[in-house]
């Protein structure tokens, strides 16, 4: 057996292998349950054994609260409800769905998707598809739904490959899950997490929605680029030319109607934009900080999700009044409603999301594991660039297994976010890693929602094309996409930028 073949049998086995383990994983709302019961048995266990910890910052000794004893039940019994409704990814996310359930329902996303694809330039048409399926990402399923088939169509159109197509489509929408030109539903999530694990140290401190702008807009700029070069380069050569029967289907063009609810809609956001930036930009902006005048830490960012939902709200309005998708307030509601139930397997989980998060703050596992932690990697001398690096392939390597962003995060910002504060690290830098390790995977795991549709779109063209085809397909974006953002982050720490309004490296 040649070594090429051999090498192809073992990654695929161990395709074999994680597609069987992630598939025995519970229910994430489950396993967020039984990860609570976890942290109640070991609070009890780390009581009995007296597990202690000293504080780096005041020297105070640090000790494990039992959940088992009369205090530690009287706690969970009063605060079961407080714990899941002031969990902060709760009201931030669903605030966030009113107005993106607007656009989204009104079919604004939908247009605004279609019309910059179908209005590029052939020569750009590549590099079109990869930004339109990163301007998806500020709605739930458009890039899924309606991009990612879209973009193998027009390739089919043009006389291209359809798999080319498809794959560009796919590589910005999901393996640039982490990028974004504009602040989408997934970053008050991530955002409301790292808060209430950064709580864990700093009960003061709040991480707001655009915390990591500055750097995902930088990255959306590298996934654009990178995804049509390998486009383009590695991935269309491979496939050559396409000589299967599927029909070639015309594509929709905008409608009159739809050109004017596009246009009206930008006008409404442009004024939205004016409007909220002559409450910062003045220096006595209603929205600046009364007392010192700052931006940064204002009720303009303390609002930010109040702002985000204006954002998505009015243009959706406007469009679907204008295109006659919204004639009365039924109309608007109704998709409101829509947009509200597609969340209800994440107020689900978020309920036991909160139990975990919030148990695991009450016993001090959390400070406690903390500590020993960055000790350990301080003795060890796994910091800086090394440390960082070390933690975006963890996060893409646990993202092989489990999906969900938020599901992995609720996991493992209460464990890393602190340990990292204490070796100086601000949770702004440590979130940003965690988005490039959740992001660059999810093009070659089975566990992501949406891979058995991208199979069930590519298989329209080929019946014979399956799980192994796709992820053939898009491993040359996923390690591509690994190398160049890894890089960038490197690049941002060694420059010392922010990774977004306050949002600094490191701690003071």
């Amino acid at each position: 057996m040649s070594s090429t073949k051999l090498a192809s049998r073992i990654f695929n086995k161990s395709l074999d292998y994680i597609e069987i383990i992630g598939n025995k994983l519970p229910h994430p709302a489950t396993l967020f349950g039984i990860l609570a019961l976890l942290v109640v048995f070991i609070s009890w266990l780390g009581d009995l054994l007296v597990w202690q910890a000293i504080h780096p910052a005041d020297g105070s000794t640090i000790s494990v609260k039992s959940l088992v004893n009369g205090d530690g039940i009287r706690w969970i019994y009063t605060n079961i409800t407080y714990n899941f409704v002031n969990f902060p990814p709760l009201g931030y996310v669903l605030a966030v769905m009113i107005g993106i359930g607007v656009a989204e329902g009104s079919g604004l996303f939908t247009s605004m998707i279609r019309s910059l694809v179908l209005n590029a330039p052939k020569k750009l048409i590549t590099g079109t598809i990869v930004f339109a399926g990163i301007i998806s990402h500020l709605a739930s399923e458009a890039g899924y739904v309606i991009l990612i088939p879209l973009g193998a169509i027009i390739f089919h159109a043009l006389g291209r490959h359809p798999m080319a197509g498809l794959a560009a489509a796919f590589c910005g929408v999901s393996g640039g899950f982490g990028a974004n030109f504009l602040i989408g539903s997934v970053d008050p999530i991530l955002a409301g997490l790292s808060q209430s694990a950064a709580q864990i140290i700093d009960p003061n401190i709040t991480i707001n929605a655009a915390v990591n702008f500055y750097f995902m807009f930088a990255s959306a700029f590298l996934i654009v680029v990178a995804g049509t070069w390998v486009t383009e380069k590695i991935v269309e050569p491979r496939l050559k030319n396409y000589d299967g029967s599927a029909e070639k289907i015309p594509v929709e063009e905008i409608t009159f109607i739809e050109k004017k609810g596009l246009k009206w809609a930008g006008i409404s956001l442009i004024i939205i934009i004016a409007l909220l930036a002559l409450t910062v930009i003045p220096e006595n902006g209603l929205f600046r900080n009364p007392k010192t005048g700052e931006i940064l830490h204002s009720p303009f960012f303390d609002g930010i999700i109040t702002g985000i939902l204006i954002f998505f709200l009015v243009p959706g309005l406007v469009y679907g009044i204008v295109v006659k998708s919204i004639k009365n307030d039924k109309d608007m509601m109704k998709h409101i409603i829509k947009s509200m139930g597609t969340m209800a397997t994440y107020i689900v989980l978020v309920f036991f999301a909160a139990q975990f998060v919030y148990f695991f703050r009450y016993s001090n596992l959390g400070l406690i594991f903390a500590i020993q932690g960055a000790e350990f990697l301080k003795n060890i001398g796994l910091t800086g660039v090394p440390l960082i690096v070390m933690f975006v392939l963890l996060a893409a390597f646990i993202n092989m297994f489990m999906g969900s962003a938020s599901a992995k995060w609720a996991i493992m910002a209460p464990v890393f976010i602190p340990m990292f504060m204490l070796l100086g690290y601000h949770p702004a830098l440590t979130q940003a890693a965690f988005r490039i390790g959740d992001s660059v995977t999810n093009l070659i795991t089975p566990m992501m929602s949406y891979f058995a549709l991208i199979v069930a779109f590519a298989q329209k063209y080929n019946e014979k094309y399956g799980i192994g085809t796709i992820i053939s397909t898009m491993i040359p974006y996923s390690i591509i996409f690994t190398i160049l953002w890894t890089l960038l982050l490197v690049l941002w720490m060694w420059l010392g930028l922010p990774t977004g309004p306050d949002g600094p490296l490191f701690l003071n």
